[in-house]
């Protein structure tokens, strides 16, 4: 490991020009680091923001993209074009703390085995509360339904310092994550299928079953907006996370699951579709059926990657992956909070 690594700070940006004011100045304030670059990736922005960019922050490296190739595609693009010790993904609409940089990357260096580090994310607005996208660390159960320490489904924790201990974690929030460049490049980066949303899981995923670690770092903290782009609630959304789903469980479950879990996933969401139905969310629904007709088109590609991740793969029974449903754990027996869980992936 270099002694004075490179540091590059890619920012990916679509149309959020009336963000850069309220966000990168605390990035720029608070990353004053030796061999750290600042860059912003603009996917194919038509809001002038790679004008306003160079007007207003000169000092910002811009990469310009010729369109929206989503959040998967256009990191991938980026960042073949940027040469670093450690990429530090960030989303537009994040405030950074001081000193944001320093434990994350300390950890790194300490240890090759880390493949990729989360700081602590907090809502912008409620600077109290953990935010939806990463909080406290990422987990899956054992259907892939994705949840975080700090927040399960759509409820937020208090933060009371209950999670201030380092910890593995499965995946990293790629709201904010630190990553070695090396090993993002080494495994392709991002899948671009994915377009967005769940494609930093897949990448963790894949990481791990090379047999790297994912860290949750407390003492590194970010400020979340969340929705800066796409509001939780879209249908967009829905339909991308119920497709992706499928996609990075058919990818990279495990032969001995592979059939039972994915059979049972698909019966999960035709479940989710019906009561969508019943409580006149017609538009989710709709997103359900063409997030299960686009994965079948997808299928032969999805074989293929399979077939070449299973070779790859030398972990499978990950100790960060609840063993149980979370599903059932929250909307039957009403368990709203990670420590209901009983979970210890320690």
């Amino acid at each position: 490991m270099p002694e004075n690594p490179k540091i590059a700070i890619v920012i990916l940006n679509w149309n959020g020009k009336k963000l850069f004011d309220s966000f990168l100045p605390s990035v720029f304030e608070n990353s004053q680091k030796d061999n750290t670059k600042i860059i912003v990736a603009d996917n194919g922005s038509d809001d002038d923001s790679v004008n306003y960019l160079k007007e207003k922050y000169p000092q910002a490296g811009i990469i310009e993209l010729k369109k929206n190739y989503g959040f998967a595609g256009g990191y991938n693009r980026a960042l073949k074009n940027i040469t670093a010790d450690y990429f530090i993904l960030l989303n537009s609409d994040v405030e950074v703390s001081p000193n944001w940089m320093e434990e994350p990357l300390r950890q790194m260096e300490e240890d090759k085995s880390i493949a990729a580090v989360q700081p602590k994310i907090l809502n912008y607005k409620n600077r109290s509360e953990f935010e939806y996208a990463g909080a406290a660390g990422g987990f899956i159960d054992k259907f892939g339904y994705p949840f975080c320490r700090g927040r399960l489904l759509n409820r937020m924790e208090t933060d009371k310092g209950q999670y201030n201990k380092e910890t593995a974690v499965f995946w990293a929030s790629g709201a904010c994550m630190f990553i070695r460049a090396c090993l993002f490049n080494k495994v392709n980066g991002f899948d671009d299928d994915f377009w967005a949303h769940m494609e930093e899981i897949d990448l963790c995923w894949r990481l791990k079953n090379r047999g790297y670690k994912i860290i949750y770092q407390p003492d590194s903290v970010i400020y979340h907006l969340g929705g800066g782009t796409l509001s939780y609630n879209n249908p967009q959304k829905v339909y991308l996370n119920f497709r992706n789903n499928l996609f990075m469980l058919f990818k990279n479950l495990p032969d001995q699951q592979f059939h039972r879990i994915l059979c049972l996933r698909i019966i999960l969401d035709y479940v989710a579709a019906v009561k969508f139905i019943f409580g006149l969310h017609l538009v989710s629904f709709y997103a359900v059926v063409k997030a299960h007709i686009s994965f079948l088109k997808h299928l032969k590609k999805l074989i293929t990657k399979r077939k070449e991740l299973v070779v790859l793969a030398s972990v499978n029974d990950h100790k960060e992956i609840y063993k149980k449903s979370i599903m059932w754990k929250f909307f039957i027996l009403k368990k709203y909070r990670f420590s209901d869980l009983n979970f210890n992936p320690e």
